[in-house]
């Protein structure tokens, strides 16, 4: 920070980069902007906290939650006043249901040009309602102790609230007045504006955070512990429902691995969403992961395979047909959150346990492990692990009769063939749901993400973008033509944010999702109405944003993907469906599994 800052917008600025800084605050994503200018020179002049220039903020804020998915700790966001900040809005809705933390600072107009027909000026106070975690209209910039100290305190809760219970997005509002620039002001900032007080001035001695954080864990009681091991103990045929899991960031350990010793321990077989973090890894190879359950999930009576006891940790299943069954079974459910939230649309769940979901696992695996609490019938979980094994094999016969006409091959061949380790990125509508029912589990280092807080097809490419600018995995991107064009301007982000990427584009001309739906018995107004064919060559986009762009037949693209894999720079793949001719062999290849089975 300057000795003396030519005024009070670049002290204030400064400041409060200064301090997120400290406290650990490493990247930010700035969207051009006027009023935004003392923050956009305080991050770009700060030497600990990398920036990303984006000229969209859709696309900006999209690219930061994608950072902060991957990471587990938030990315800050900045723009301008007005529109600006409305563009951040889908973004947030996606970082609050998904719980990423997501920190926000909309430079606002100062409070007098509010409410006044000021261009640029619309009402910013809590413009995300109930989506942030927290929010904080800060102080005009004014060159006072107290002041500063209370903006220094402001920055270390702001990150503080990102990382709670449940992780999520945090808004600042910061109003400037002009000048706007680092000018000099004669007087603006006195010479003894600090008057001795080196905490407002400079913060911590060392660069320690002005305050601290220390975020702990919940703990179970003893008495909840018990009943909670006397479940365990009561089970014969418990199972482990992994859904989707929480961002998570080095410090807040291993959930897979303690879920994966859990169900080693109970002989509780792990049914692990494509996005649990438990499909792929090393602990497949000795612990019970199921990945098909999405394909004869609705069958277990058939197989005497059904629970009397689900642990249930994570979002909400991908998969409508297990989400399904194990609602409408009689098994006890016990749903661990360690927000204390009800991630139950189904509302079947009996118990509500409220604690660290890797801490509960640890102490029923050590429970079980010393002797105290007795495991599940091993031959249930046995059965289990048959059938699923049964189901992949006669996937991958059914795969290899397939005609060519079936998305989910390709989603099949990108999650076996994906680089060791990687990160998958997958997009909404059906991708995701191949991503399921065509993703068998692998011993690699796959972390496999998507957004699936709201589920929306907007932001993806930004998204994924992000996701991979956070690590050196090779990034593998899986999106439908739609999400592709939604989010196409997020693409400038590979030149100006330094990231490579492997981009698989399944076009079927449309919303093939629908043909899911029974509105495909009624066109019109099914084709144009929900479909909506649009009819666009990708191919410019090669030109446009210097990226190698291949369109290929499906039985093409296996050899296609992986020499985009072994090249340099961003290629995509196009692969080519008819969306109709690929859901009825869907149907098809999901009858003859069945029946196999």
């Amino acid at each position: 920070m300057r000795e003396y800052p030519p005024n009070r917008n670049v002290l204030w600025a400064e400041t409060l980069v200064d301090e997120l800084a400290a406290g650990g605050l490493s990247a930010v994503c700035l969207a051009p902007g006027s009023r935004s200018t003392p923050l956009t020179v305080a991050f770009a002049e700060h030497d600990d906290v990398e920036v990303f220039s984006h000229l969209d903020e859709r696309a900006a804020a999209y690219f930061a939650l994608g950072r902060g998915r991957r990471t587990g700790e938030p990315t800050a966001l900045v723009c301008t006043s007005g529109t600006a900040a409305v563009n951040f809005h889908p973004a947030v809705i996606e970082a609050s249901q998904a719980r990423v933390p997501l920190l926000v600072l909309t430079a606002d107009r100062p409070p007098e040009l509010r409410d006044s027909g000021a261009n640029q000026t619309i009402d910013q106070e809590k413009l995300f309602g109930t989506a942030v975690r927290w929010y904080r209209d800060l102080p005009e910039p004014e060159p006072t102790p107290r002041k500063l100290r209370r903006l220094r305190t402001d920055a270390a809760r702001a990150l503080s609230e990102t990382e709670g219970a449940p992780k999520g997005p945090v808004h600042l509002n910061c109003p400037f007045r002009k000048p706007l620039e680092p000018v000099d002001v004669l007087g603006d900032v006195p010479d003894d504006w600090a008057a001795g007080d080196e905490r407002a001035a400079e913060g911590r001695a060392g660069g320690e955070p002005y305050v601290r954080r220390a975020q702990g864990r919940l703990t179970l009681s003893t008495t909840d512990s018990d009943w909670l091991c006397e479940a365990v103990d009561a089970a014969d045929n418990g199972v482990i429902l992994a859904g989707p899991a929480d961002p998570t960031s080095v410090d807040d350990g291993d959930l897979s691995a303690e879920l994966a010793r859990l169900a080693r321990a109970t002989n509780f077989p792990i049914l692990a969403d494509p996005l649990s973090g438990l499909r792929f890894g090393d602990h497949v190879t000795d612990t019970p992961v199921l990945g098909g359950y999405d394909g004869y999930a609705d069958r277990l009576s058939e197989f005497d395979a059904t629970p009397d006891l689900v642990l249930r940790f994570g979002a909400s299943m991908t998969s409508k047909p297990a989400r399904k069954t194990i609602a409408d079974s009689d098994a006890r459910q016990v749903l661990v959150d360690p927000a204390g939230e009800w991630r139950d649309a189904e509302f079947v769940c009996s118990d509500l346990v409220v604690a660290d979901p890797a801490s509960v696992a640890s102490e029923l695996a050590d429970s079980v492990e010393a002797g105290t609490t007795s495991p599940g019938d091993s031959e249930f979980c046995d059965r289990l692990v048959t059938v699923d094994d049964h189901y992949w094999e006669s996937m991958a016969e059914e795969l290899g009769d397939s005609e060519g006409d079936l998305e989910g091959a390709v989603l099949s061949t990108v999650l076996s063939d994906a680089p060791d380790p990687a990160t998958v990125f997958v997009s909404n509508s059906m991708p995701i749901r191949d991503c399921d029912r065509f993703g068998a589990p692998r011993a690699a280092d796959l972390t496999v993400l998507a957004n699936r807080g709201a589920s929306g097809i907007d932001g993806i490419v930004s998204t994924a973008l992000g996701a991979g600018s956070a690590t050196d995995d090779e990034l593998v991107l899986v999106t439908g033509d739609l999400a592709y064009y939604h989010d196409m301007n997020g693409l400038l982000a590979l030149a100006r944010c330094d990231v490579d990427a492997t981009i698989v584009c399944l076009n079927n001309d449309g919303g093939g999702i629908f043909h899911l739906l029974p509105i495909e018995e009624f066109d019109p107004p099914f084709t144009q109405q929900f479909k909506t064919p649009h009819g666009l060559d990708f191919a410019a986009t090669g030109d446009l944003y210097d990226l190698d762009f291949e369109r290929v037949d499906p039985d093409a693209f296996s050899a296609a993907y992986r020499d985009a894999l072994a090249s340099d720079g961003t290629t995509v793949v196009e692969v080519g469906f008819d969306s109709e001719a690929n859901h009825r062999e869907r149907e098809r290849v999901t009858d003859a599994v069945r029946t196999r089975l």
